[in-house]
C-alpha cells in the first residue's frame, strides 16, 4: 500500500506541475537543437547516418539476404530506431538533475520529475522516426496494419523502464560523476549484445535466454513484432511477464534509491 500511495502522489505531482514540465521540455528541446544552424536536424542526422552505414556494410557490402521475408533495411530500422530512443533517453535522463541543479537549490519542486523532461524530449524525436519508419514500409509496399498501433504500448513500456533506471543513474551520478562514462560504455556493449542488426536465431538455443532477459530486447523485438511479424504483445505472455517483472523491480528500486539520496543533492550540487 505504501508504494501504491507513493505512485499516486507521483502521478498527482506530474499533473500539478504539468505546466512547468511542459516549459522545461520546451527549453530542453530548444537548448539542445534549435540554437544550432541546422537546428532539430541534428537530432536525426547521426541516427540516419548510422542506419545508412550499417545498411551499406551489410546490404551492399556483404549483400545480406532479406530477413523474415522483408528487405534487410526494413528489418534493421525496426530494431535500430527503438534502440536509439532507449540510449538517447537514458544518457540525457542520467544528467537531468545536473542540468537543472537550480531547481534543486532554489525552488520547491519534486526533483524526481526531472528525468521525465529528458525522456519526453527524446520521445518527440522518436515519434518522428516512427513515422519515418512507417513511410519506409509503405514505400516498400508494406501497407499499414492494426498491429502497428501497439508501438504505443512499447513506447509506454520503454518509458516506465527508463524512468526507474534514470532515477538510479541520475541520483548516483551526482555523487559519482564517472557514472556517465560507464553508462556510455554500457550502451555500446548493449548495442552489440541486443539483436539489432543480427538475428537471435544465430545464437544456440541454450544461450538465447541471456539475450531475451534484456528489457532492450523486449522493446526492439516488440517493434519488429508490430511492423514485421504481426504478433500482438499479449500473444507473448511469458516475455511480457518477464519484462514487467524486471521493469517494476527497477522502478521500485529506483524510487527507493532516489528517495534516500534526494536530501543530499543540494549539499553536493
Amino acid at each position: 500500500m505504501r508504494y501504491i500511495r507513493a505512485f499516486y502522489r507521483f502521478l498527482r505531482d506530474i499533473y500539478q506541475n504539468r505546466r512547468l514540465l511542459k516549459d522545461l521540455v520546451k527549453n530542453d528541446f530548444k537548448s539542445r537543437y534549435l540554437n544550432n544552424y541546422l537546428g532539430i536536424l541534428w537530432a536525426f542526422i547521426q541516427p540516419i547516418i548510422s542506419v545508412c552505414i550499417f545498411w551499406f556494410v551489410f546490404q551492399v557490402g556483404f549483400k545480406s539476404a532479406p530477413v523474415q521475408n522483408v528487405p534487410f533495411i526494413l528489418w534493421l530500422v525496426a530494431g535500430m530506431i527503438p534502440w536509439f530512443f532507449l540510449s538517447e533517453a537514458l544518457q540525457s535522463a542520467t544528467n537531468a538533475i545536473l542540468d537543472n541543479s537550480f531547481l534543486v537549490k532554489k525552488i520547491v519542486f519534486r526533483v524526481s520529475l526531472l528525468p521525465i523532461v529528458k525522456i519526453v524530449s527524446a520521445i518527440i524525436v522518436h515519434v518522428v522516426f516512427v513515422v519515418f519508419i512507417m513511410v519506409m514500409y509503405v514505400i516498400y509496399n508494406f501497407m499499414p496494419s492494426m498491429y502497428w498501433v501497439q508501438i504505443i504500448y512499447y513506447i509506454f513500456s520503454a518509458v516506465v523502464f527508463l524512468l526507474g533506471l534514470s532515477w538510479i543513474t541520475s541520483s548516483v551520478v551526482i555523487f559519482f560523476r564517472d557514472l556517465g562514462q560507464f553508462i556510455a560504455m554500457a550502451i555500446q556493449f548493449g548495442f552489440w549484445l541486443t539483436p539489432i542488426f543480427w538475428s537471435l536465431s544465430m545464437v544456440p538455443e541454450e544461450y538465447r535466454w541471456f539475450f531475451e532477459i534484456s528489457p532492450a530486447y523486449y522493446i526492439t523485438q516488440g517493434y519488429r513484432d508490430a511492423l514485421i511479424n504481426h504478433v500482438w504483445f499479449w500473444e507473448k505472455p511469458l516475455e511480457a511477464l518477464q519484462f514487467w517483472s524486471i521493469t517494476l523491480i527497477v522502478f521500485v528500486l529506483g524510487a527507493i534509491i532516489f528517495r534516500k539520496l534526494r536530501p543530499h543533492f543540494a549539499d553536493v550540487l
